[in-house]
């Protein structure tokens, strides 16, 4: 039996660019291998690194190229080696807004030539023809070069070439640095690989950063006893919310809320005439969420206190939450954008076995999406227009991944400086994926971390490259949804405690208050995490005048981070280790190690802890050898320190449960005068 001929096999597909040499792979920083953009905010240095390397001997050249995505024209940073073909470059962050980088690298000859050369003359061979081999390469880079570059360059390939020119005067001018670095702004283009695509990064404004948030329900905000609040009441209060320090006043929703199965105090199922429901239940005759509830004023009383807010240095902040009370009128208008149960009724808000009624979510799976979606944006769009840069977004990882994505694109085309805090409790993919969506910032686990292990672990994770390139983390030690055990029983020392974690831990924090700062810690049943007589359900009357608020501790608090870099970042964390796992302690270095900041906390709210530090003195610029100042700028104390190991005692009863030290190096003048620095 004859074998039929095998047929030839097809001829692999030649590549386009054959004569490329250069692998440019592994840039950092990129998220998800460049599918969500980096984050910065105005100001702040990029770093980028990337292993580029060639076959062979040849010397390597690579350039940063980075611009705003809306020009064509590239801005150039010169990259250095770090050995082992890993490069590094950076540039600074400009305007908000979108921006892309990328990596160019070629093989460069015209450097190969240069350090061969020197090689050649020091073992004192011929060098006329490679003298004439070098002049040929610099003709060419003048053939491309433009301006003053051009004769200049030939200029220079003309003198390696001179044979009347003194040797060693040609070999010198082969090594000129000024000359090389001028030839490296005209590398042969058919020589240069560029990482395609480029890497996209997101600048925000530096709120997005550093933000110090006070959350108040308005219509508890009357001074009077009884009265209900007014957003007039919170202009007036707005005095009082600025001197603690804090920049961003987020005030749950302000829009009507519905009276269909309103819930009652304590959130009991039935209402009773003048319960004033859920902010949370959007929706009534009197409007939805493009409305503002006529108890609490008027869109006039909005613009006073916005425009009042920015006079004290302190922004608006405004909750989106997407879902409905039975009585909106999108349920009536747009009965399509919710779920109709086999009954005929609406789905409402579950999370068996617990049942809200009183709340309709949207169904994102309707055929009706982007009329939804658009709808949805038009909100947003809204509140914009009424002067609203930040919002604090309920519950996003109920809604659609895809629907955020776009929304927030859309609003950062003409907005970049819009801020999204992203209140989701959920699983860490989950968290994570919003923030990579857009989210400019984002809740944590912080309320639920309380020992030293606990937060060491979690604020690591927070901290590392993967993480930090694209999650900024807010962290709250209480919401209206959460009061943890810790602060159910650990009294004062709990409270102050958990706000010198949240402030030092995080550039970004907040607390709900008059709770926080008046320590309300009454649970609404034991095992829960609910407050009793909860401001959800209710209207409170706070004493803010009461002897032991916390309200000068809280203003010392964001005093010192107002004044330190170094809390104004969430870079440079490093915690240190020390022989007692009641104590916490970890540092912050400002850029550059103008600015260090140590921070020791007491997690027993009841019992004075001691221990040995052990400092990473090289992370704190400071040398094992030199006496250092610790200043506590809570109480004032200075302790004078020397090497790693160093004593620490703290009495949460007695002198509070925490340092938060400045540590200054010591400086001696010429005429033997030392001091502090």
């Amino acid at each position: 039996m004859n074998t039929p001929p095998a047929a030839p096999l097809p001829a692999a597909q030649l590549p386009c660019e054959g004569t490329l040499r250069v692998v440019i792979e592994n840039i950092a920083p990129c998220v998800d291998g460049g599918r969500f953009a980096v984050k910065r905010t105005c100001g702040e240095h990029i770093t980028v690194q990337a292993d580029v390397f060639a076959d062979g001997h040849d010397v390597v050249s690579c350039v940063l190229l980075y611009r705003p995505q809306q020009q064509h024209e590239w801005q150039r940073a010169p990259m250095s080696a770090l050995g082992n073909d890993r490069w590094q470059g950076g540039f600074e962050a400009g305007e908000p807004g979108r921006w892309l980088y990328t990596i160019e690298a070629w093989v460069d000859h015209l450097q190969t030539w240069r350090l061969d050369l020197r090689k050649r003359h020091v073992a004192s061979q011929q060098l006329q023809v490679e003298l004439l081999r070098g002049a040929q390469l610099v003709r060419a880079l003048a053939a491309r070069a433009h301006g003053a570059d051009a004769p200049r360059l030939m200029q220079w390939a003309q003198d390696l070439a001179d044979s009347g020119l003194g040797m060693e005067q040609r070999v010198a001018l082969a090594q000129s640095a000024a000359l090389h670095g001028l030839a490296q702004s005209y590398p042969d283009p058919q020589a240069v690989r560029r990482h395609e695509p480029p890497l996209a990064l997101q600048v925000e404004r530096v709120r997005a950063r550093y933000s110090t948030w006070y959350e108040m329900l308005p219509r508890s905000a009357a001074s009077a006893l009884g009265a209900r609040g007014t957003l007039a009441d919170c202009e007036a209060r707005l005095p009082y919310v600025a001197q603690m320090g804090f920049d961003v006043l987020y005030l749950p929703p302000i829009h009507p809320i519905g009276n269909a199965q309103r819930r009652g105090p304590n959130n009991q199922p039935t209402a009773a005439p003048g319960d004033p429901g859920s902010p949370w239940a959007i929706g009534s005759e009197a409007g939805g969420h493009k409305a503002i509830d006529p108890s609490l004023g008027t869109l006039a009383d909005f613009h006073r206190l916005v425009a009042h807010a920015g006079e004290f240095g302190i922004e608006i902040a405004l909750d989106l939450t997407f879902q409905c009370s039975p009585d909106h009128p999108y349920v009536h208008e747009h009965p399509e954008w919710f779920l109709a149960r086999p009954d005929g009724t609406i789905q409402y808000a579950e999370n068996p076995p617990k049942q809200y009624p009183d709340i309709y979510p949207f169904y994102f799976e309707t055929a009706a999406w982007r009329d939804l979606w658009l709808e949805l944006a038009s909100i947003v769009e809204y509140w914009i227009a009424q002067g609203v840069r930040i919002f604090r977004v309920d519950n996003p990882h109920t809604k659609p991944f895809a629907l955020w994505e776009w929304l927030i694109a859309r609003v950062h085309s003409s907005r970049p400086d819009v801020i999204f805090l992203a209140e989701a409790f959920t699983r860490p993919h989950v968290m994570y994926r919003l923030a990579k969506l857009g989210f400019t910032q984002s809740y944590t686990y912080f309320a639920w971390r309380n020992t030293r292990h606990e937060l060491t672990e979690y604020f690591r994770e927070l901290a590392s490259p993967h993480v930090s390139e694209f999650f900024r983390p807010n962290l709250w030690p209480n919401t209206p949804d959460i009061l943890s055990e810790y602060l159910q029983f650990g009294g004062r020392p709990a409270f102050m405690a958990r706000l010198v974690l949240a402030a030092t831990l995080g550039a970004s924090y907040g607390i709900y208050g008059p709770a926080f700062e008046l320590m309300e810690h009454e649970a609404h049943e034991s095992g829960s995490e609910e407050y009793r007589d909860s401001e959800k359900y209710q209207i409170r009357h706070w004493d803010l005048a009461r002897p032991d608020s916390l309200r000068d501790f809280i203003a010392s608090i964001n005093r010192i981070r107002r004044e330190h870099p170094a809390l104004q970042s969430n870079a440079g964390l490093l915690f240190h280790p020390v022989d007692n796992d009641a104590l916490i302690a970890y540092s912050k270095t400002a850029p550059g190690g103008a600015d260090a900041i140590l921070t020791v906390v007491n997690l027993d709210p009841h019992h004075g802890q001691s221990g040995w530090l052990e400092l990473d003195l090289d992370a704190l610029g400071l040398a094992s050898e030199r006496m250092f100042q610790a200043h506590d700028l809570l109480s004032g104390a200075r302790f004078l320190w020397q090497g790693r190991r160093n004593y620490v005692a703290l009495d949460p009863l007695q002198n509070g449960p925490a340092h938060v030290l400045r540590i200054r190096r010591r400086v001696r003048t010429e005429r033997d005068f030392d001091y502090f620095l």
